[in-house]
């Protein structure tokens, strides 16, 4: 069978098919140099520098799950213990966003009070969420009419929504709820307000993590001492030999009886299956013909750029040093930069101990005009903003500039509909499938758990039509 794409999504997706009947017979098509789409790494001198996630969440068990199935468990660290936490950009000074605060739920009330990020008026609004009454329909709807209808506008420019485009690179007026933040819609539909639903997780025990977490929940997360990419090679080491195909980019896919037609720089080359795992754009191409409401449906699906622009620093370039793992920055601060992730406070082996690895987000669904400009002007622009932010002075030891053209998927408003209709036309057709990063979640452990569901139902159906020896 033919698995077309080397990212996580296909990657993944092989070895799960190789694990569930190693007598199917894999082929793995790549159209560039390389595994792992937006996930690499690169070792500059004694820097590791991750070019796009650098860690995965715990939850979904997913993707640990995965990385104990191929034995990878012994490369994987924690997140520093100092330093935990984020910061939220507040009139040109990083505020400590509230702790127990996560994502768009406050798990303590006491430090929502005393944060300097919201004015009285802001607090007293939020404090009304208890007595708002949630919506009667089942209806999605966008993530900023959520907060401001629940907690008020200022909960939701200066913390909710940089917070949520530090994740998604989004715009939280067409950000989807119910595919993004699908258990806080939940929790209103079931308790009628996120303070009842967080006093009663508060007595069962079930916010106990959150309750010492400020913007993420970093003891849930893992990176790998070697970087991302340490979980790319232990999958592809995980694929029999000669599975991987690079430098192969597929043109077309056609069914031809009970067979598929995959065609490869001008070869066609026969198979009982095909999944399909490349981007949206990829696959509007390849399923054009074959699932028109499918690659109709996909072609709606918006995606964002980003740039992420790595400086190295030495420690005492930085004059007011920040002990935390990052920062966001609200779209009313008028900045040029979405957020910063000091990559060295977060995990060990990042840097030198006497310097400081610094990776700036810029673009995104809401600035997408600052990618027009060159390298050199980027750099300059995250020297002069860290700068005013934490007091970066002299010149970096080193600064990279990694650009992520239509990488993030954006899970706007009827998203869930948008996905429905591509999934079931896809399911009608036989010996097809297709999984991408822009179907069921963005982040690593959902692209792995839906590689496992799309690996499961392809097994099935080998085994059904009595192909699954010669995929």
């Amino acid at each position: 069978m033919a698995i077309i794409g080397g990212g996580l999504s296909g990657l993944s997706t092989a070895a799960k098919l190789h694990r569930l009947d190693p007598s199917i017979q894999l082929m793995l098509f790549e159209g560039g140099h390389r595994l792992g789409g937006v996930i690499h790494t690169e070792q500059v001198g004694k820097y590791l520098i991750d070019h796009g996630a650098d860690m995965f969440s715990m939850k979904p068990s997913a993707a640990i799950d995965f990385c104990c199935e191929l034995g990878l468990q012994d490369q994987l660290i924690e997140p520093k213990p100092a330093g935990r936490g984020a910061r939220i950009v507040r009139n040109g000074q990083l505020v400590p966003i509230p702790d127990g605060f996560v994502l768009m739920r406050a798990t303590q009330l006491w430090p929502m009070l005393c944060t300097p990020l919201l004015s009285l008026q802001g607090k007293l609004r939020f404090l009304l969420e208890r007595w708002i009454s949630p919506t009667k329909d089942d209806e999605d709807e966008s993530v900023s009419t959520f907060v401001q209808r629940r907690m008020g506008q200022e909960v939701l420019d200066r913390i909710v929504a940089p917070l949520a485009a530090g994740i998604y690179t989004a715009d939280v007026t067409k950000l989807s709820m119910q595919t993004t933040m699908q258990a806080i819609a939940s929790m209103e539909k079931k308790y009628g307000s996120l303070a009842r639903a967080t006093a009663v997780r508060r007595r069962s025990g079930e916010d106990s993590v959150e309750r010492g977490s400020t913007g993420a929940r970093y003891g849930q997360f893992r990176a790998f001492r070697g970087g991302m990419i340490e979980l790319i090679n232990g999958i592809a080491r995980a694929l029999p030999d000669e599975s991987i195909k690079l430098n192969c980019p597929v043109e077309s896919i056609r069914p031809n009886g009970n067979q598929w037609i995959v065609t490869e720089s001008g070869i066609d080359r026969e198979f009982d299956h095909v999944v399909v795992a490349v981007p949206p754009k990829s696959a509007i191409q390849l399923l054009e013909t074959t699932a028109p409401q499918a690659s109709a449906e996909l072609a709606k699906i918006e995606s964002a750029s980003t740039a992420i622009v790595v400086l190295a620093v030495s420690a005492s370039d930085i004059q007011s040093p920040v002990n935390t793992f990052g920062f966001v920055v609200p779209l009313s601060e008028k900045r040029r930069i979405l957020a910063g992730s000091f990559a060295s406070h977060k995990f060990s082996g990042r840097a030198p101990e006497d310097h400081v690895l610094i990776r700036v987000f810029m673009g995104g669904a809401m600035q997408p005009e600052l990618l027009d400009k060159s390298n050199e002007e980027l750099t300059a622009i995250v020297r002069e903003e860290l700068g005013e932010l934490i007091g970066l002075t002299g010149d970096p030891l080193l600064a990279r500039v990694i650009r992520w053209n239509d990488a993030m998927p954006q899970y706007h408003v009827g998203h869930r509909d948008r996905i429905r209709i591509i999934d079931e036309e896809i399911d009608r057709i036989s010996g097809l499938s297709f999984t991408s990063n822009a179907l069921h979640g963005v982040g690593i452990a959902p692209v792995i758990k839906q590689a496992d569901q799309v690996a499961r139902k392809v097994v099935a159906c080998l085994k059904e039509s009595g192909n699954a020896s010669n995929g």
